[in-house]
């Protein structure tokens, strides 16, 4: 189990908001913390740090006013840490390339994929066509609706029809080299862990996973590593002293190597 950490984007400002209150309509969210610092200030800790695999989500839709500072912010967390930072939100294959020649490692992708409720393999095929395999993450983040977790989209806005399943993971395994897993009902909230959705991450042995919701305190990440059979990566966001939470990311770097 890896610690990944993590770059939340929102109106041109680095944030931690509640998972489920983002909406595009004047660009509204639950915030939990409003960093002081840039996005190049994080990137540039991380990289000292020597912590690899974290993600730079841009949480603004490309229509939004906000968007071209929030993609400013970006890029210049890119520019400081080249090849050690995941970049998502609002991917395309006719934008993708941008990020990766920016710096990034890896172009983390949900909407696109799952066009329409369900996921759109032609479009899927050109996304891989266009990056390839090896610089692909599928998101995967997902609400629990009648005891699945189904797989939301558009800034955790809209449900599908697919369901995260280790038959799902299966068949995407062949598109994309990792996954990005958030636990949308507890992401933000800093009150434990999804055990459940936990639970069946860690029953499937394949491709590298990144979970992300609710980790709360330093017996979440052991009962995090016990339900995941040891085989999850973890982002922690708004617990972290960082972003204004009571975990001190030094002591989560140190016990997670």
């Amino acid at each position: 189990m890896e610690f990944r950490p993590c770059i939340d984007i929102h109106n041109g400002q680095v944030k931690q908001i509640v998972g489920g209150s983002l909406k595009d309509w004047n660009d509204l969210a639950e915030e939990n913390f409003v960093a002081k610092q840039d996005a190049h200030f994080y990137a540039k800790l991380y990289k000292e740090a020597g912590l690899k695999g974290g993600h730079i989500i841009l949480l603004n839709p490309v229509s939004s006013e906000h968007y071209e500072a929030t993609k400013a912010q970006a890029m210049s967390a890119l520019k400081e840490y080249p090849y050690g930072l995941q970049v998502g939100g609002g991917i395309t294959p006719e934008n993708a390339c941008e990020y990766l020649e920016a710096g990034a490692s890896h172009v983390i992708v949900t909407s696109y994929v799952f066009y329409g409720g369900r996921i759109d393999y032609e479009r899927l095929e050109k996304l891989v066509e266009a990056v390839g395999k090896e610089h692909l993450v599928l998101d995967l983040s997902c609400k629990k609706v009648d005891k699945e977790y189904r797989i939301v989209t558009d800034r955790w806005q809209n449900l599908t029809d697919e369901v995260v399943s280790v038959e799902l993971m299966e068949k995407l395994s062949a598109y994309c080299s990792e996954f990005l897993i958030h636990a949308v009902d507890v992401e933000g909230k800093v009150n434990g862990i999804e055990t459940q959705l936990v639970e069946l991450l860690g029953g499937w042995n394949g491709l590298p996973i990144t979970y992300a919701g609710g980790v709360h305190s330093y017996e979440d990440l052991d009962l995090l590593k016990e339900l995941g059979q040891n085989r999850l990566n973890v982002t922690i966001g708004s617990a972290l002293d960082l972003f204004g939470g009571e975990l001190e990311w030094k002591e989560i770097a140190k016990r997670l190597k």
